[in-house]
């Protein structure tokens, strides 16, 4: 599995932080931090990253992301807005381990500003720590797994159905938002192999 770390510049300063315990809990994963980073130019909005979350997995640079912002809700939010991905919002262990089993999802969002007290950094890594406890889509609780995984499937099926093709959705984004976020993305490159992904790039 590949995972990006990339979260909205408002929290530059829990980059680090998601991006040590996203590589400390998913042990077998090729974890990526893409940012955004205190030293860069621009500055990008929770809209912009969830459209940069949306390439990467539809054009299967990366399997999953860890992301989010001040609420971690306008993340979950916009990036439920992109075809093929299914963004959970988590904000503490639970949340993780059951978005985990149950939703099988691609994506998941953490609040990094709003009611961050002193237990924040100790929140976030138990909820990291509990999102890559087990493989995904498991099911939860294990005497109804078979049904949890067959929602799960059923959910992700609708969704497929409900949205367009992922091209078509860019064309149809303001060519200005679209260029300022695939410059972010092309910067990365040298932390990134994209000798096998799908050309949307």
């Amino acid at each position: 599995m590949k995972i990006a770390v990339v979260q909205a510049s408002s929290q530059v300063s829990k980059n680090e932080m998601l991006y040590k315990y996203t590589k400390k809990y998913a042990k077998d994963a090729e974890v990526i931090n893409l940012g955004c980073f205190v030293d860069e130019d621009e500055n990008y909005t929770y809209v912009e990253i969830a459209l940069l979350i949306g390439i990467l997995i539809n054009s299967h640079i990366v399997d999953f992301a860890v992301t989010g912002c001040s609420s971690g809700q306008g993340m979950v939010l916009a990036c439920n807005s992109m075809p093929g991905v299914l963004c959970g919002y988590v904000p503490t262990a639970k949340d993780a381990y059951l978005f985990a089993q149950i939703n099988n999802g691609n994506v998941v969002s953490l609040p990094l500003g709003e009611e961050y007290t002193y237990t924040g950094e100790k929140n976030l890594e138990e909820t990291i720590k509990a999102l890559f406890l087990e493989p995904f889509g498991g099911g939860y609780p294990k005497s109804e797994a078979k049904r949890k995984i067959s929602d799960a499937k059923k959910l992700k099926e609708i969704k497929a159905k409900s949205q367009i093709d992922f091209e078509m959705f860019l064309n149809k984004l303001d060519p200005d938002m679209v260029k300022k976020v695939k410059h972010k993305m092309h910067n990365s490159f040298n932390l990134i192999d994209t000798s096998n992904v799908i050309k949307i790039i």
